[in-house]
């Protein structure tokens, strides 16, 4: 049988569920211009320097002169428009077109190339909730149910902090004066238009970008390990991608093994039902350095969004809450209780690191009254049971809980316990949703293994049901 699109997407959706399986974790999003053009019509690099060029009365030349002479080193064209606006801003003219304070020694020869790039930038963004079309309209829906653990972007414009807007966004080396990376947050590491000084565009600064670029790795290269992690808005060849990419290869050793993890999402409007495109891509990441990662071509991103979201939603759990308490428990580890700021029961804390249960409650996680606990423990519809199982939809998982109502007389879709829990959907439908014990009980059923059925009911409070659902 040929294989089609149909098949290329449940395959793809069937693989990204196990990576998020095994890595029990939520996805990272790594957001390039693509995206903002994408999503808001903004400029790409190129076009960026393009609408720079018009702009500054000093820059005479069309910008394919500027690419004649300096090819495709788009890092020179942005030295050479930096010192031509410096000229330009400290002219008689040019100096009503800048603020005041700009014109000290306060601020870098730069600051003007770069104010002026923050002012084309600040209308980008959703307009009355709107992208430009219903179709767009609901791959933003997909995107953001996705719940990423973190988003990192090159992009200078803000178009991404709406979407996710109890996420902390933290600017350049902001990064690297963190003592840790938590959960929920916006990492810009090219800068951005809120902070002008922030951003990177000329040669000057993507030396200091690169001159601390390994101490950024070594911030971030865990998450590109541990956690599934999809390019969006970005091209193969995007030098971003190569070093990110070279620095993952130095870390795995993949030797042309494909990378499981890292998925790279490309837009093809040639996409037809009758398509199979390749599922993984070939890099090029230094001088005979390559390295293999997954691909995913696309028309439209919705089905790419939903599969990444069956890692399960984060919607109801305060992110700002998790950050503060992974700051405070930070900051006891490291300095409060080695400096004896503090008094520690150890009795107590040793009971409660062996109960997961009072353990959880030192954290003010209770029990399933908390509508964030109901989502937490119960992470997965049917079709994410039957994709952790290895199947590509919801029917054989199933199948496999009907084996153990006519084996076991145990109808798990009956009531609220362990492994399921139903959850209202509108005024007269509900949802059931399933713990990872079900998925552990049905790939127990399905290999033959032995199994010990827990059939207590749940008491779970209404209000929390609902509040999760």
């Amino acid at each position: 049988m040929p294989m089609d699109y149909k098949q290329y997407q449940d395959e793809v959706t069937a693989d990204i569920a196990k990576v998020l399986a095994d890595a029990s974790c939520q996805p990272i999003l790594f957001v390039g211009s693509g995206f903002t053009k994408r999503y808001a019509g903004g400029p790409n690099w190129e076009e960026l320097l393009g609408l720079l060029a018009k702009g500054c009365p000093l820059i005479d030349k069309d910008f394919a002169y500027y690419k004649q002479a300096h090819g495709n080193d788009l890092k020179k064209i942005g030295s050479v428009f930096s010192d031509l606006y410096r000229e330009w801003a400290w002219s008689a003219k040019g100096k009503t077109k800048f603020p005041d304070e700009y014109f000290s020694t306060a601020y870098g020869s730069d600051i003007f190339i770069k104010h002026t790039i923050a002012e084309l930038l600040k209308a980008l963004g959703p307009h009355k909730g709107s992208y430009g079309s219903a179709d767009l309209d609901t791959e933003i829906a997909a995107l953001k149910s996705i719940s990423a653990h973190a988003v990192i972007t090159t992009n200078y414009d803000e178009v991404i902090e709406p979407l996710f807007p109890d996420y902390e966004r933290i600017i350049g080396q902001q990064i690297l004066r963190k003592p840790y990376l938590a959960i929920g947050e916006i990492f810009k590491i090219h800068g951005c238009r809120s902070d002008p000084k922030s951003i990177v565009v000329n040669e000057a600064d993507y030396q200091r970008f690169e001159d601390d670029h390994k101490y950024l790795s070594a911030k971030l290269l865990t998450y590109f390990v541990e956690h599934p992690l999809i390019f969006i808005g970005y091209r193969a060849d995007d030098p971003n991608i190569k070093s990110i990419l070279y620095d993952v290869d130095r870390m795995v050793r993949a030797d042309f093994q494909l990378v499981p993890n890292i998925y790279i999402l490309e837009w093809d409007k040639a996409i037809t039902d009758a398509s199979y495109p390749a599922r993984d891509k070939v890099i090029s990441v230094a001088a005979d350095v390559n390295i293999r990662i997954k691909s995913i071509s696309a028309s439209s991103f919705e089905w790419v969004y939903k599969a990444f979201g069956q890692a399960g939603d984060l919607e109801k759990v305060n992110t700002k809450l998790l950050r503060s308490l992974m700051a405070r428990s930070v900051e006891l580890v490291r300095s409060s209780i080695p400096k004896r700021h503090v008094g520690i029961d150890f009795q107590t804390l040793e009971h409660a690191v062996d109960s997961g249960e009072n353990f959880a409650k030192l954290f003010g996680v209770t029990s399933l009254s908390d509508p964030s606990q109901v989502n937490l423990s119960y992470r997965f519809l049917l079709t994410g049971v039957g994709a952790e199982l290895g199947f590509t939809g919801w029917s054989k998982a199933q199948d496999l809980i009907n084996v153990l109502k006519e084996q076991d007389g145990f109808d798990m879709k009956a009531s609220d316990n362990r492994y399921h829990i139903t959850v209202p959907s509108g005024k007269t439908t509900v949802v059931h949703r399933y713990s990872e014990a079900a998925v552990d009980l049905l790939k127990k059923v399905l290999n033959g293994d032995e199994y010990t059925l827990d059939k207590q009911i749940l008491k779970v409070d209404e209000a929390a049901k609902a509040a999760a659902a």
